[in-house]
Formats: structure tokens, C-alpha cells, sequence
């Protein structure tokens, strides 16, 4: 996240904030300039099925990767619909309303039997790569087994479908050491239009976890590995024409696509663009004179541009104020001294001054001040507060933090904190952090890495974290499925732990909480699930491996260049990037 903003401009976003608050289009669709604030929160804004012209994105990193099997970011998932097709995906909606699951390559929603343990789904007749050949059941088997079984070679996905697949594969080791026909044995082909999985107990929201691009088809004799993404083969409405790995990319239409066999995607614009590595000042200008239309990672305006827009109607009209399941974090890392005694983690707990960390972050606009893990738009969140602050003005009572620290007992020590370096309000977030915990005697300092290898290559990395004793990280984290369980998983399950590409960077490993997460997913009792979401909020808490720091909301700058935008929270509060189009 960037912020750059003097103090008098913060004092002006969080005095404005209340404003924009305020301001709402209305619910369902609008077309033409007459959208309000947060219009796309509440409808699609310039609803239009006009073909035609050049849809242009930047960005002010570049992803980590465009293989669909491969990434982890929420921005690349919702813009990797254009070119790849999972089983299932997300109706465009706004807000909640995006949550709704809907087949996209099945031909319907799984068929469960074996009490959930076995799920079966057909993919849709005539479906064709952007080469003219047939789209088969097979294709879907292979992707999941390269994007979850071969982690040396691709890491950087989730890892459920390893963790959940019946444990009948001898020692599976994916298909690019495991040569045989056969290959992973728990999922079945037995038509080029079927796909049984067999998991090891009952899943119940595995609609869901199929949503995900990594079950988006590869044809195996055009795979390439890690090079994939530099010739991705298209089952969507877009392909590749050129891309230039850290600079650009450019989509266009593919002529084998079909709406016969996709009811959601409206191929629209006749080419889209990515310019990559673009500073988040530049873009703002750029969604605002009309050179851009969408900034990629979704993640809202910089702090001088946000200033700005909200203390001009004309503009604030043109912004979406959205939550997005989303949570502003610092992982606390339990691995490494003095961190691995929760009395020092609770010391931490303590210690950071939120409202500060508030303020660096955008101010209340970006979210309000967080107690839990869970945020207040998933199901199954409990407001509650284990490690309340008390202040006196504008100063945090350090009481309870050093408390906690004697009985830690670690003394003056000294830590390393990661952030992103193109993410400016996630380092200032960062200083803030630093500045609260020197006040108990905690020193640490900052390292900055980029978002493409944020977590390839630094943060949860156990041995890079060992190596330079990283104690603290920096977070923001979006569910991956719109569940108490899509959230809390892969930050929170100790079978989430790899080598790298992880999002348990506080390596927590909890019997009870690993327990509860298992035992939930497995029970059809859908109030019964979210009731022990709400328990493993707690007891997370109560192991203190993350300081909540807000409920993250972003702030983005709506084109009025653009069609159909709809800000949805199953994005984490980007647009819905499947059906934008242009004005010409």
C-alpha cells in the first residue's frame, strides 16, 4: 500500500472520510455520469454490452506470476478469468452479492456422495483452447496436480487440493517427476468430460475450493513448468498476444471462444493492456485523465490522491469505498526468539499503537481499528477484544504491553520487520510499528522486498526468516473463499507450513486450531461451521501470532471510461474484472 502524504493531508483524509461515508448511488445498475460515491459497492455502474475499443490496465509491481496454478494474489485470480476457466467462479456482483458461487467450466455445481468425501463434476461440451482443441477432464486432473504437487518447482498457490486429496498416491510426487499414465489417483477421468475427486474426509464447501484458477485446464504437452506463464494457453474469452515479463502484456480476443459454452463472459473490448511497474502517482493521474482505466492490484489510491478526491464532489463521486474480506496485519513469527513464548508475542499484542498504525495506513477511510482475525464481513465473526488499548489523548497506556514483556523476561532485544517496498502505506505502517515497540524495548528494524517475491522469496520463508531473525511481518490477507475457513486456513493451519510461497507466516501449528479448522470443513452444518470459525478466531488470539491492526477497506478511483464496474467483496473489494469494457 502507498501513502507519501504530508500530516496535513492524513488530517484531511480523516476528516473527510465521515463524508464519503455518506454518499451512496443508490442499488442496482447506472449507466452514464450520474453514479455517486460508492455506487459500485451498491450496483454495476455503466452497465453496457458495447463492443469494441482497448481496455488498459497498470500496475506498480508486477505479479508473481500469470500462471493460473501458480499465484496467490486476489488481483491475478480475478484477471486470470479472462484467459483461464476454473470449475466454478464468482457471479459479478456488488459487495456480498459477488459472493455468489456459479458452475463456469462445470456444466453445474459438484455432486457430492460418500457423506462429502467424494465430489464429481462435468465440464461443459465444445469448451476449446485458443488452438481449436477440446478441453478435457484430463487437463483439469493435470493442472491440479502440477499446482499442488509439484511445489519445487511451483510454490507460490495454495496448497489445499495436496492437503485434502484421499492419501492413496504412494508418495505422488507430481507430474513432472511421476511420469506414469495414471499420475494422482485420488482424482478419476474416467471420460474426457468427468472429474471425481476422492478426498480423505468430508469437505463440505469444496464448491468453493474449485473456484480457484488452479483448476483452470492445462494441456500437459503444452506445459512448461515455471515458464508457463510466458505462453499461457487460453480456455477463457482472451489470450495472449505479447507479454514482457516486469513491463507489459497485451490480451486479445480468442476466436475459439464460445458463448454457447460460457454464460458469463461478454468479450467486450477487442484488446486489453498491462503496463507493469507503474508508481502508484502515476496511475491515479492516469484513471483520471482517461489514459487508464483500471489499476490491476486493486488496491486503492495513494494517500495524496486520496486527500485529493475526497475534498472534491466531482471526484468523490467517481470512488468505491469498499470492504473486501480483507485484514491489515502484522504476523508475528513464533519460530524465532523471543517470539516463540507468547508472553513476549502478547507484550507485542499490546504494545502497537493501532490509531497510529490507523493513520499511516489512510486513516479511518481505510479501515476501521481490528481486535480479531476474522474481519466483520465474513461469516462466523464475533466482535471481541482480548488485548484492549487504553489511551490518555492521543498516547497509548504501555501498562499492560510491559507487563507482559517482564514476564517475558527477553530484556532489550533486537528484530527485523518485513514489508513491501512498492506498498509505501505498508512500510510507513511498518515505521509505526517500530516506533511503538522501541517504547518497550523492542529494536527493529525494516527490510523491503517487492510484491512479486514478497513470499516466494522472504516473508514465512522459514529459512530466510531464521537466517535474518525476522520476528515481525507486515500482512494484508483476503479470504480466499468467502467463508470463516476460505479465510482462516492458510494463514492459521499449521498444514499450511511449506518451504515457501506461504501465508502462515507466523508458522503457527496450534493442535486445537488445526483440529477445529478440520473438523468444521467437514460438517454440512453450515451454523455449526461458522460457530467454530468464531472459536478459532479466539484461541488464535488468545496464541497472539497476529496483531489485527484495521478491517482494511480500499479507496478506489472508478473510470467513468470504463463499463460495468461492480466492486465485489470476493475480490477483496476490487472491480470484477471479467465482463469491463470501454466507451468508445
Amino acid at each position: 500500500m502507498r501513502r507519501s502524504a504530508p500530516v496535513a493531508a492524513i488530517a484531511a483524509i480523516t476528516s473527510t472520510g465521515l463524508l464519503l461515508a455518506g454518499c451512496s448511488g443508490g442499488g442496482g445498475s447506472s449507466s452514464g455520469g450520474s453514479a455517486k460515491a460508492n455506487a459500485a459497492t451498491q450496483g454495476i455502474v455503466n452497465a453496457s454490452d458495447e463492443k469494441g475499443g482497448t481496455l488498459n490496465y497498470e500496475m506498480s509491481d508486477a505479479p508473481e506470476s500469470f500462471d493460473p496454478g501458480n499465484t496467490y494474489y486476489a488481483f491475478v485470480y480475478n484477471f486470470s478469468r479472462l484467459y483461464a476457466r476454473s470449475l466454478t467462479t464468482f457471479k459479478p456482483g456488488p459487495g456480498p452479492k459477488g459472493n455468489e458461487l456459479t458452475p463456469d467450466l462445470a456444466e453445474s455445481m459438484g455432486k457430492p456422495s460418500d457423506g462429502g468425501k467424494t465430489w464429481t463434476y462435468k465440464i461443459r461440451k465444445g469448451v476449446k483452447y485458443e488452438d481449436g482443441s477440446a478441453v478435457t477432464s484430463q487437463d483439469v486432473k493435470y493442472a491440479i496436480e502440477r499446482s499442488n504437487f509439484a511445489r519445487d518447482t511451483l510454490s507460490l498457490g495454495p496448497n489445499y487440493f495436496q492437503q485434502f486429496l484421499e492419501d492413496n498416491e504412494d508418495g505422488y510426487k507430481g507430474p513432472y517427476k511421476d511420469k506414469s499414465k495414471e499420475g494422482l489417483k485420488s482424482i478419476e477421468t474416467p471420460d474426457e468430460q468427468t472429474l471425481i475427486f476422492h478426498l480423505k474426509k468430508p469437505f463440505a464447501e469444496f464448491d468453493y475450493l474449485v473456484s480457484a484458477p488452479q483448476t483452470a485446464p492445462v494441456p500437459q504437452a503444452k506445459d512448461k513448468g515455471a515458464d508457463y506463464t510466458k505462453s499461457v494457453v487460453s480456455s477463457g474469452s482472451y489470450k495472449f498476444e505479447s507479454y514482457e515479463e516486469g513491463k507489459q502484456l497485451t490480451l486479445v480476443r480468442n476466436p475459439q471462444w464460445s458463448a454457447a459454452t460460457d454464460p458469463l463472459r461478454k468479450q467486450l473490448p477487442e484488446k486489453i493492456t498491462l503496463k507493469l511497474k507503474v508508481a502508484q502517482s502515476t496511475i491515479d493521474k492516469d484513471l483520471k485523465s482517461g489514459a487508464t482505466n483500471l489499476d490491476l492490484a486493486g488496491k486503492g489510491v495513494d494517500a495524496q490522491t486520496q486527500a485529493q478526491l475526497l475534498t472534491n464532489s466531482k471526484d468523490k463521486d467517481n470512488t468505491d469505498n469498499a470492504l473486501g474480506q480483507r485484514l491489515s496485519y502484522t504476523a508475528i513469527n513464533t519460530q524465532v526468539k523471543p517470539f516463540d513464548n507468547v508472553e513476549c508475542r502478547k507484550a507485542v499484542e499490546y504494545a502497537i499503537d493501532k490509531k497510529a498504525v490507523q493513520t499511516a495506513l489512510g486513516g479511518p477511510i481505510r479501515g476501521d481499528i481490528a481486535s480479531t482475525v476474522l474481519p466483520t464481513d465474513i461469516d462466523g465473526y464475533q466482535k471481541f477484544d482480548l488485548y484492549p488499548q487504553k489511551y490518555s489523548g492521543d498516547a497509548l497506556d504501555l501498562t499492560e504491553a510491559k507487563k507482559h514483556w517482564d514476564a517475558c523476561g527477553a530484556g532489550k532485544i533486537s528484530t527485523t520487520i518485513l514489508a513491501r517496498s512498492d506498498r509505501q502505506e505498508e512500510v510507513d505502517a511498518a515505521t509505526s510499528v517500530i516506533d511503538s515497540l522501541k517504547k518497550i524495548g523492542i529494536n527493529a528494524k525494516i527490510q523491503q522486498y517487492p510484491s512479486s517475491k514478497y513470499f516466494s522469496d522472504y516473508a514465512g520463508v522459514p529459512e530466510f526468516t531464521k537466517q535474518n531473525n525476522v520476528g515481525l511481518m507486515m500482512m494484508q490477507w483476503g479470504a480466499d473463499f468467502p467463508t470463516g475457513y476460505g479465510y482462516l486456513q492458510q494463514i492459521l493451519n499449521g498444514k499450511a507450513i511449506g518451504t515457501s510461497g506461504i501465508s502462515n507466516l507466523s508458522q503457527l501449528d496450534n493442535p486445537e486450531i488445526n483440529n477445529l479448522l478440520d473438523t468444521a470443513i467437514a460438517n454440512t452444518d453450515k451454523a455449526a461451521r461458522e460457530k467454530a470459525y468464531a472459536e478459532v478466531d479466539k484461541k488464535a488470539m488468545e496464541q497472539a501470532a497476529i496483531v489485527p491492526l484495521t478491517y482494511f477497506k480500499v479507496l478506489n478511483y472508478r473510470s467513468p471510461k470504463a463499463t460495468n464496474l461492480v466492486s465485489t467483496s470476493a475480490y477483496s473489494g476490487q472491480y470484477d474484472y471479467l465482463n469491463v469494457g470501454v466507451k468508445k
